[in-house]
């Protein structure tokens, strides 16, 4: 059972380790292409926060923000591969974070071809948190085993 769950784990970090690994090649100066993605959706976000709430939030470096998602990704990959919570902590930061900024399917109506491929990649990255989730919950729900040293006793002669 043991080894199922590391080959688990394995395969399921592979997806944020090697996403981390590529993005980390195409850095360069300014972001990659990661970062050319991400800038619209950005503003996009920036304007559409400061109309619900009427706060302008900080001009955010998107280069930081793509630095900042290699090292949630990277990280929390490795350490979810040697079944520590902390590691599905940073990945579910991550995908709490990054998911409705990169598939934003409701800025398309339904009719729109980008709104079901949006709306797909939204929902497995839901389900990618939702089993987080769950490994986090089985981390924490099984109680650790208390080394309870049994009392000597005396033998009567």
């Amino acid at each position: 059972m043991g080894f199922m769950s590391f080959v688990g784990r394995v395969l399921f970090a592979s997806i944020f380790i090697l996403s981390a690994r590529q993005m980390f090649n195409e850095f360069g100066v300014d972001g990659g292409p990661a970062a050319k993605e991400l800038i619209p959706k950005v503003d996009l976000a920036k304007k559409h926060i400061y109309s619900q709430l009427h706060v302008n939030l900080p001009d955010i470096e998107v280069r930081q923000l793509v630095a900042a998602a290699i090292a949630l990704k990277g990280l929390g990959g490795i350490l979810f591969v040697f079944g520590h919570g902390f590691g599905a902590f940073l990945l579910g930061a991550y995908l709490l974070v990054s998911t409705p900024l990169l598939y934003d399917f409701y800025n398309y109506g339904p009719n729109e071809p980008q709104y079901s491929a949006l709306l797909s990649d939204f929902v497995q990255c839901v389900a990618q948190f939702g089993a987080l989730l769950f490994f986090w919950g089985m981390k924490h729900s099984i109680p650790k085993r208390q080394l309870k040293k049994k009392a000597l006793k005396s033998k009567a002669a």
